[in-house]
């Protein structure tokens, strides 16, 4: 039975011929029929992961150039498209959508010789923090079904807790890929924006929007990184920067300058046990020899309201685009003109929490409240991205918590939205700034559930981030 401990050792089990990627296919497909009822997947690729791997293995048998992830399992979120496979953003809007192109992201991989085995559970259009907003029904956590796996992420965070795949990706608006991560007990990374190509990312709100990675160490995560992230002609927003070998160069020993907000362990928000693990962890990495200081930072409680006005604004913008009419789910019922058939088809195929996000979006952007709502909430961004940029003059690394509290159960905070946003409290900072931001495991709390702990670097400052990371975390197992 195949376990998967990292890709350079897959690949070395590749090379000995101790293992085939057929063999290792058919594993994770067993092991995805197993744990059906955690609702992961959407789609599995069955006979497609099958078919890429025999021909893998005889690319292999023939002695011909081998890509970077080749036979590599990758689980996909429902909201990156892939050429010919059914895409819907966990939407009923676009249930039997098949897309037309591949994401660049996506093509990188499989220019790698990557396989993908299919397409994973997600809240709505990336809108939740639970799972509980998916069309396809919740997404469970492995370690304890009864609570969430987080979100929107969660079917990506899962797959790799319970050993689905080997590494999957999700997308981070404001914590999509790092809460889930923390929920679960894996690493969720979501880099700079910019690092890596958002085409054929659904959007939810594009200058936030961003590819991430969820996997079990470090290594996994820096490859893939790797050869997804460059300029790509199809997106203006992917920098062109250039990129740096993250894999290979991992191992720096150098000591970092540490900040972590006073204001975020003293917050009422914030669980004791994940406080008091936070606070310890700081002072092993003070005593390892890194610089670790409190630095005030007072937009903390600004930070939650800024983001979800402008995020709600650009995703009713985005999502105008779902009327019914060129693709998706319309209306059977009959209409007397266009405006009922757009209110009607889009009333059926979009869920409450969709809904609630447009017309909160709509408000904000509407005359007499633009300059009131989204100017002010643009100018809180610009003074935290300003002051963002300050705190690095001085530092390498921030600290924050990266979820108030361990996964919660179905149903806890579903009937009350301004708990389920404050969730997202430590989380959406970085999207605001812009800046990249990993989550890795930290401790168990006394329920049974783990916990992880948020580092972020400066934009494109990833390399330092993942060094910094691979110091100082200990990721878990799968199941």
């Amino acid at each position: 039975m195949y376990s998967h401990k990292s890709i350079q050792q897959f690949l070395s089990g590749i090379e000995e011929q101790t293992i085939d990627c057929t063999s290792v296919v058919k594993h994770y497909l067993a092991r995805i029929e197993e744990y059906r009822h955690l609702n992961a997947f959407i789609d599995v690729f069955a006979d497609e992961a099958l078919t890429r791997a025999a021909e893998l293995d005889n690319k292999k048998k023939k002695g011909l150039p081998c890509g970077k992830l080749f036979g590599v399992v990758v689980g996909i979120k429902d909201v990156i498209c892939y050429k010919d496979h059914h895409i819907s953003a966990g939407s009923a809007i676009l249930k039997g959508f098949t897309s037309l192109y591949s994401a660049t992201a996506i093509e990188r991989l499989l220019g790698e010789d990557a396989i993908i085995i299919g397409n994973l559970n997600c809240d709505e259009f990336a809108m939740g923090s639970s799972n509980e907003n998916s069309a396809y029904g919740n997404v469970l956590n492995a370690l304890d079904p009864t609570r969430v796996s987080g979100g929107s992420s969660g079917g990506s965070a899962v797959a790799v807790q319970a050993g689905l795949c080997m590494v999957s990706l999700g997308s981070d608006t404001g914590g999509s890929v790092r809460q889930p991560a923390d929920f679960c007990g894996v690493i969720g990374f979501k880099p700079g924006y910019g690092r890596i190509s958002r085409y054929g990312l659904i959007a939810y709100a594009s200058s936030f929007d961003q590819i991430g990675i969820f996997g079990t160490n470090i290594e996994d995560i820096a490859l893939l990184v790797e050869i997804m992230a460059g300029p790509d002609e199809y997106d203006s927003t992917a920098a062109r920067k250039p990129v740096p070998a993250f894999s290979q160069l991992l191992k720096d020993t150098k000591k970092f300058k540490i900040a972590y907000f006073p204001q975020s362990l003293a917050h009422p928000s914030l669980d004791p046990e994940i406080g008091m693990a936070i606070r310890d962890h700081l002072k092993m990495l003070e005593k390892e020899g890194h610089t670790v200081e409190p630095v005030d930072f007072e937009l903390l409680d600004y930070i939650v309201p800024a983001y979800y006005i402008l995020t709600t604004a650009e995703a009713s913008s985005n999502l105008a685009r779902y009327d019914g009419v060129k693709y998706g789910t319309r209306t059977k019922e009959l209409v007397n003109n266009l405006d009922e058939f757009y209110r009607k088809s889009r009333s059926q195929g979009f869920g409450k929490e969709v809904k609630r996000r447009i017309m909160l979006g709509t408000f904000v952007l509407s005359t007499g409240y633009y300059d009131a709502y989204y100017t002010r909430a643009q100018q809180v961004r610009r003074r935290i991205k300003e002051q963002t940029d300050l705190i690095f003059k001085h530092f390498d690394i921030i600290i924050l918590p990266t979820t108030p509290a361990p996964a919660f159960r179905f149903g806890e905070k579903s009937h009350d939205a301004v708990e389920m946003f404050l969730a997202d409290l430590f989380t959406v900072f970085a999207n605001l700034a812009g800046i990249p931001a990993i989550s890795y495991p930290l401790s168990k709390h006394s329920n049974g559930m783990p916990f992880g702990i948020q580092a972020m670097t400066n934009q494109f400052e990833e390399l330092s981030l993942l060094q910094f990371s691979n110091l100082s975390c200990h990721p878990s197992g799968t199941l």
